[in-house]
């Protein structure tokens, strides 16, 4: 664990704000390509709030942001209650003063929700029920939630045996979605995807096969809804003490990373106050307190907004939503929790938000879909307002994330490489077909 502080240049602070409580932005799964974090560190230093934030690594790029007064880097076990309070509290000493905790995680979620009550006199966060974030976290435990609160969601299933998952499979039918139930202890997963849309029956086996080899891995099979453009919705929202959201934000997923499923690469802020209405209505039911990223689709079978994920924390395309009196999810949170007012507006509607990293990546996958062409994807860039990683007044992140995904690429590239030239190649079998002696094996080929 290593702790480095260093004044940030900071914007003069907005007027009738108080700024001096500090503000503390927890990371503990190492995912240097993360930018949600980057988002709340702008948002708030901007403003003249002294930022310091939790990194993998010194080549983290979210580190290199002008706008933090402090970095921690630090790689704990997320399943190390002690480790992680002990680390907290250490940051807590650095800092002298309290601080509010914003979680940009599913495991800093949890844990602050568990386990926070020690970090109390040092740290500012919201108190939810305390297992409320990992029964919303976990994709199973979410689904049982939905169920007994008659909310719409996708039909799920926890397969205990191959059988039961392929069972699941022929009554749902094909295709399906695969998750691990609880994605913020991927790190024991190996190289399975958090999420996979499963196609064939052959592709299940396998998934399953490899979901059991890793270790600390539980899957969930759900079904998949069909969508068109317009059918991925998310929310946005800050509940108080009282389960008020405020400000509460709708908006779209146009792209994501893999296409369909994955993270989004471009979304839209577009007002949907029927699906507004229904999300707000759930948080009163389960007395949520904090900051919640919500992902929906619309079901043109039974014309419903399912709910297929909900994240307790802050979501990395925050940014995407403003209101007119400039408050997002950060700002709102720092407010509500320093015991201020918090401005009141409305959401700004056809704001946009890319992963400019991502998103060219994304669009060759729609494109060998036949869902894309070059001057569609130039086009549906016009009125993009906010970048996860571009910043005029801090390039630093910026520069930093594209030289290592560069690395990234490469690194993944020789990997396949060397994968390649080890693996044994073997001649064409010398005999003919059916008249191959018992237990007999291809001959390898010795040729260099």
């Amino acid at each position: 664990m290593q702790l480095i502080f260093r004044r940030a240049d900071a914007r003069p602070p907005i007027e009738h704000i108080d700024t001096e409580t500090p503000a503390v932005i927890l990371k503990i799964l190492p995912d240097p390509f993360y930018h949600g974090g980057l988002g709340a560190s702008r948002s708030l230093g901007r403003l003249g709030i002294p930022v310091y934030s939790v990194h993998e690594d010194r080549l983290a790029p979210a580190a290199s942001s002008r706008y933090l007064h402090g970095r921690m880097f630090w790689t704990p076990d997320p399943d190390d209650a002690d480790q992680l309070r002990q680390g907290l509290l250490r940051l807590a000493a650095d800092i002298g003063r309290p601080a509010v905790l914003i979680p940009v995680d599913d495991a800093s979620a949890v844990f602050v929700a568990e386990h926070g009550d020690e970090l109390r006199p040092w740290f500012i966060f919201p108190a939810p029920p305390h297992n409320l974030p990992r029964r919303l976290a976990d994709k199973y435990l979410m689904y049982r939630m939905c169920r007994e609160l008659g909310v719409p969601c996708a039909t799920a299933a926890l397969p205990t045996s191959l059988a039961e998952a392929q069972d699941f499979a022929a009554r749902i039918g094909l295709p399906l979605v695969a998750k691990l139930t609880c994605q913020w202890r991927r790190g024991h997963a190996g190289a399975l995807r958090s999420t996979s849309v499963i196609h064939t029956r052959e592709e299940l086996v396998d998934y399953y096969g490899r979901c059991e080899q890793a270790e600390g891995t539980t899957l969930l099979l759900q079904e998949y809804i069909p969508a068109g453009p317009g059918d991925d919705w998310f929310f946005h929202g800050y509940c108080d003490s009282r389960s008020t959201c405020r400000p509460a934000f709708t908006g779209i997923k146009e792209r994501s990373y893999p296409p369909h499923f994955g993270v989004t690469c471009l979304g839209r802020s577009v007002e949907n106050e029927r699906l507004r209405r229904q999300i707000e209505e759930l948080l009163t039911r389960l007395s949520f307190h904090g900051i919640l990223d919500i992902d929906l689709r619309w079901d043109a079978r039974d014309d419903q907004y399912k709910l297929l994920d909900f994240n307790p924390r802050l979501g990395a395309q925050f940014r995407l939503f403003e209101n007119t009196a400039g408050i997002d999810l950060a700002r709102a949170a720092y407010l509500d929790l320093t015991g201020q007012a918090i401005p009141a507006g409305v959401p700004v509607a056809g704001r946009g938000f890319v992963v400019e990293i991502l998103d060219p990546i994304a669009a060759l996958g729609y494109r060998r879909r036949g869902e894309l062409d070059v001057r569609s994807w130039a086009t549906s860039l016009h009125g993009v307002t906010e970048k996860a990683w571009f910043a005029a007044d801090d390039l630093a992140p910026f520069g930093l994330v594209c030289l290592r995904m560069g690395w990234h690429g490469v690194h993944r590239q020789i990997n396949r490489i060397s994968r390649d030239a080890v693996r044994p190649r073997y001649l064409e079998p010398r005999y003919r077909p059916g008249r191959a002696p018992r237990g007999a094996q291809p001959e390898q080929d010795e040729r260099p």
